[in-house]
């Protein structure tokens, strides 16, 4: 370990004095992480990639400097993630923009979509239902939601968060007639 230390140590020097303006620091930094690739040779599994070990270590004990530097505090409760109603108004919401999109689409793809999405039908008992095989349900669900996510993006600017869609905006589009306002909003 100490040849390759000394092979590398000037160039480590470096490596962190680019990330770190503190001159006391930086030698702080350096024997950090000579004790931390001292106590963990035993991880490393080649010596041909001592190199790239060695800058992966000075990498992360930098980035362990920033973060004792400035602690992670809590959010405050003002800023709490929106309540379930309100996500569930955005997708109610998106609901009334899409029916009319997905009446518009030939009946084939649409009545198998309707029943999959909005009834909740698995794809076997979509199959059942209409009479056709599970691969020819599962084709037209699918070709029925190619079809309508091309509709809904020409027509509306769709907002995707962790928890799905949390927001969208009818686009003022010449071809786009449909209204993503329900009647007793307006």
């Amino acid at each position: 370990m100490e040849t390759h230390w000394q092979v590398y140590k000037a160039r480590l020097k470096h490596y962190i004095a680019k990330q770190v303006n503190d001159r006391s620091v930086v030698e702080d930094i350096l024997q950090d992480v000579y004790i931390k690739a001292h106590t963990q040779l035993h991880r490393l599994k080649s010596e041909e990639s001592i190199g790239s070990w060695l800058y992966r270590i000075a990498h992360n004990t930098v980035v362990d400097h920033y973060r004792k530097q400035y602690p992670v505090e809590e959010l405050p409760e003002f800023l709490e993630a929106p309540e379930e109603d309100e996500v569930e108004q955005v997708h109610q919401e998106l609901a009334w923009c899409i029916k009319p999109m997905m009446d518009e689409l030939p009946e084939k793809y649409r009545v198998p979509l309707m029943m999959s999405e909005l009834e909740g039908m698995s794809q076997k008992q979509v199959a059942l239902e209409l009479g056709l095989s599970l691969s020819g349900a599962k084709s037209r669900i699918q070709r029925g939601r190619v079809l309508l996510r091309e509709r809904y993006t020409a027509c509306c600017d769709i907002e995707v968060g962790r928890g799905g869609v949390v927001d969208y905006k009818p686009r003022a589009s010449g071809n786009c007639q449909i209204d993503c306002l329900p009647d007793n909003d307006t």
